[in-house]
């Protein structure tokens, strides 16, 4: 939204500011439209006040400001002047006239010449303009100004913007489709009113605008005839569950068609096949199963077997992290696109995947795609395809690349929707990674989510105070969201499991979806932090020469730091400045500089202590979090008494237990940590809270 008001209002800050205020929350989120023309602000005022405008001038600048697009020979007609003329006339020094096409000088004044426009006159110009358009050959146009020259109803112009605005919206054009099919509802009645409603509502689906679809699809139920009703089923659901975050629960049963009609049936399979994906999305796999039997009845009944349901399925299991889903061969330019672009990547050929999306990407579809027909080129799908891009350079540990990606896509796409708000997840962690706090367009996008989409916030947090040296604040947030769940979206993000439990069933909630190079990578930081002292050499080599085998240079880069860090902890400098040299190289390469300057810090405290007395006692909360991950929560407690000082007996009797237990604990901690005595122990945990 953000971008296309910088369009509109000539990028004036101040201008801005103030239109945004007079918006509705969900028109600045970009889940309803703005509104056309924006308004009239003080800033838009005072910059045209004193403007002295005579009536043709005014005319022309306001037919300008009210047709479909910036042709300049409809403009010539209508005024009567030719291009030379117009431009040496004083209403020339507003407008820019180059190869055919005319534009404001200042895009603000197309809202002021509107806004100060009586009814009475703008009718007039839409009138002018309906015969300039009637006369080119271009029913289109000439349909849409004469319905918005006419003060009242008009139900002969509402039949043809309808079909104008579905043809758009197929096109790829879904918002002035939208603006189209809108101005039809005004005029139409009865069943052509109830098409015109569908034909909108479908449009903002395709454009992201989740809200206004929801209330266009939601006035077809219940009194709308049948045939609209099941046309609307998928696009209602679908919006439905961007704006709740969940999928409605909807039987499927109670809403099957209880006719014998073909049509009603189709309707109804796909739109069983877009709940079911959107379950899958939200690793609902309840739910998914639910929807995924009835689309097998539904395919079965209007024999959409290979089509639709087999791409669909092996769609869905897919994403809920099914690895041995059925292979399909399937072409279809979206399902089938998807299902092979993610089976490639979890298969270990990232590359590929990248190559099978630019190809479903560019290759025009031989018809309509039995999934989604008449969203094949809308910027909903084209959002699906550009987070699953975003994802797969992730993957691949082009962290910088990924990210400007994204922004791109976000300047013009809703990329808050798809995969449950995997784009958000994505847009966050990738500023944290390049710069270590979350950017404006991270922000937004964050706002633009429903209540019920998985956000792991704490994550962020963690892996914010993680970068900046607060490693006791990581520690505590990443053993948090871990207590709270782990909450997480259905495809593997990079995170923090540097600090994170390893316990079985903690961490997976659910199941996820990631290449196996990223799998592998998390095993190995595991393995680091969970390594017993006595066992770390072999293990540490070992770990090592896993890891020169990782092709993704920030996935490797992690696995480094972590080596690098256990060797300081253990006091062999030399090996640990080899591995923190090479962390920081690796991020540097995949644009990950607020990691590499994380990693710099560690190269530089390490330098700068080598030979230094072991400091005083303080918090060790850094320390506290690396032993978590190989102490009891009763042998850590004890281990950080004795770090502080305290004696057996004060162990004992703050923690309510026998000398001879305490003594018993401090004996499996030493082995555990591969220490001797406590003063060994307290030099351990202090080398730890310096290097973690």
């Amino acid at each position: 939204m953000l971008a296309r008001l910088a369009g509109d209002l000539d990028a004036d800050a101040a201008t801005i500011r103030a239109v945004v205020e007079r918006l509705t929350p969900h028109q600045r989120h970009g889940l309803r439209p703005l509104p056309s023309p924006l308004p009239l602000v003080a800033a838009i005022s005072r910059r045209f006040e004193g403007l002295l405008l005579d009536e043709r001038d005014r005319q022309l600048l306001l037919a300008l400001a009210v047709c479909l697009d910036d042709s300049l020979g409809p403009l010539l007609e209508f005024d009567g002047r030719t291009a030379t003329e117009i431009a040496a006339a004083a209403v020339g020094d507003h407008l820019t006239l180059h190869a055919g096409r005319v534009r404001f000088v200042d895009a603000r004044l197309s809202i002021w010449v509107r806004a100060t426009t009586c009814t009475a006159g703008t009718a007039l110009v839409h009138e002018r303009l309906s015969a300039v358009f009637l006369d080119r050959g271009d029913p289109m146009s000439a349909d849409w100004h004469r319905a918005r020259a006419s003060l009242e109803g008009d139900p002969s112009t509402a039949r043809e913007l309808t079909l104008i605005a579905r043809q758009l919206s197929e096109a790829g054009h879904p918002e002035r489709a939208l603006m189209l099919a809108r101005e039809a509802a005004e005029h139409a009645v009865g069943e052509d009113q109830d098409e015109a409603r569908l034909v909108a509502g479908a449009s903002a689906v395709g454009a992201g605008f989740a809200v206004e679809a929801a209330a266009w699809l939601g006035t077809l139920y219940p009194h709308s005839g049948e045939r609209h009703r099941w046309a609307g089923l998928g696009a209602l659901i679908v919006a439905q569950t961007f704006v709740q975050g969940a999928v409605p629960g909807i039987d499927p049963t109670t809403v099957r068609p209880g006719s014998a009609d073909e049509s009603d049936w189709r309707h109804w399979t796909r739109a069983a096949a877009l709940a079911a994906i959107l379950c899958a999305e939200r690793g609902d796999r309840r739910g998914m199963r639910l929807w995924l039997d009835a689309l097998r009845d539904g395919a079965v009944r209007i024999g959409a077997e290979q089509e639709l349901r087999d791409p669909v399925v092996a769609l869905g299991w897919l994403m809920a992290g099914d690895r041995d889903a059925d292979m399909v061969t399937e072409s279809s330019s979206v399902s089938g696109g998807m299902l092979r672009t993610l089976r490639a990547a979890v298969e270990g050929d990232i590359d590929l995947g990248l190559r099978l999306l630019v190809v479903d990407e560019s290759t025009p579809s031989g018809g309509p795609d039995p999934f989604v027909p008449g969203y094949e080129h809308s910027p909903v799908v084209h959002a699906y395809r550009s987070v699953v891009e975003v994802l797969l350079l992730a993957w691949r540990g082009d962290i910088g690349i990924a990210r400007d990606r994204l922004i791109q896509a976000a300047l013009t796409l809703p990329i808050a929707l798809p995969l449950a708000g995997l784009g958000v997840v994505l847009a966050r962690r990738l500023d944290l990674a390049v710069h270590g706090e979350l950017g404006p367009f991270a922000r937004s996008l964050t706002l633009t989510l429903p209540p019920g989409a998985k956000m792991d916030l704490l994550v962020d947090r963690g892996v914010r105070s993680f970068l900046t040296g607060s490693f006791d604040d990581a520690a505590a947030t990443v053993r948090l969201w871990s207590d709270l769940g782990a909450p997480q979206t259905t495809m593997t993000v990079p995170g923090l499991d540097e600090l994170a439990s390893p316990s079985p069933g903690v961490l997976m909630v659910a199941a996820s979806l990631e290449p196996p190079e990223i799998a592998l990578a998390q095993q190995l930081r595991t393995r680091i932090a969970t390594a017993a002292d006595g066992r770390w050499r072999t293990d540490g080599e070992e770990v090592a020469e896993i890891a020169r085998t990782l092709r993704s240079p920030f996935e490797r880069a992690r696995v480094e730091m972590m080596l690098g860090t256990r060797h300081a902890i253990r006091d062999d400098h030399s090996a640990a400045r080899i591995h923190l040299q090479y962390a920081e190289r690796l991020f540097e390469l995949s644009g990950a500089t607020a990691w590499a300057k994380s990693v710099r810090g560690r190269l530089d405290r390490l330098e700068a202590r080598e030979g230094s007395v072991v400091p005083a006692v303080g918090l060790l909360s850094a320390c506290r979090a690396a032993w978590s991950l190989r102490l009891t929560a009763r042998e850590l407690e004890v281990a950080m008494r004795a770090v502080r000082g305290a004696a057996n007996r004060e162990i004992g009797e703050e923690l309510n237990v026998s000398v001879r237990t305490v003594e018993v604990h401090l004996g499996r901690i030493f082995t555990k940590l591969d220490v001797r005595s406590r003063v060994e122990l307290t030099v351990l945990a202090h080398r730890t809270d310096q290097h973690v």
